[in-house]
């Protein structure tokens, strides 16, 4: 990002490449519309675009930019009035993880992980809003505890119990499934 504040264009490029999969994601299992997605998410890269030149370094640019789409998402929500519900179905994005090839592994064992997977992405979009949110932060953009309490503006303690309670229910609820 400094590259790019200071001028180099091609800098763009390659932060474009490495976050836009993660951001898209967030933002469209955030929102659960593809159309709103896509437009938090042109939005997101305008006004990164345009606060480049006051771009000053006080975290990683992941934290930087999940934060801009935190923001961009609150305005959304609030403008639109939104219940803030996040899921994984496959329609919305896929599962968090690939599956393997069922041509690879035997069809019982590909029905199971398929079953698991789903229960998985169930209890996910069960979790409460901002557990979800945090949950999502760290699996989307490999965020540390510290870089979700800057990007949803908490302290470190509220974002790390957020992640905490997040996965209890989620280990539970595997478990509870079995």
């Amino acid at each position: 990002m400094l590259h790019y504040r200071d001028g180099d264009a091609a800098a763009f490029d390659v932060l474009y490449a490495r976050h836009k999969g993660g951001v898209y994601r967030y933002l469209l299992r955030l929102s659960r519309d593809a159309a709103v997605a896509e437009e938090l998410f042109q939005d997101v890269w305008t006004n990164l675009i345009r606060a480049r030149f006051g771009y000053t370094v006080q975290a990683r640019f992941a934290t930087y930019l999940y934060r801009l789409a935190h923001n961009r998402w609150i305005d959304h929500y609030r403008r639109n009035r939104l219940g803030v519900v996040v899921t994984l179905d496959e329609e919305d994005g896929g599962a968090p993880v690939d599956p393997p090839d069922d041509r690879e592994i035997p069809q019982d064992v590909a029905l199971d992980a398929r079953r698991q997977a789903a229960r998985l992405m169930e209890l996910i979009s069960e979790l409460p809003a901002a557990q979800r949110e945090a949950f999502l932060l760290q699996q989307e953009g490999g965020m540390s505890v510290e870089d979700i309490a800057n990007a949803t503006g908490v302290t470190r303690e509220t974002a790390k119990s957020r992640l905490r309670y997040a996965m209890s229910k989620l280990r539970k609820g595997m478990q509870e499934w079995r």
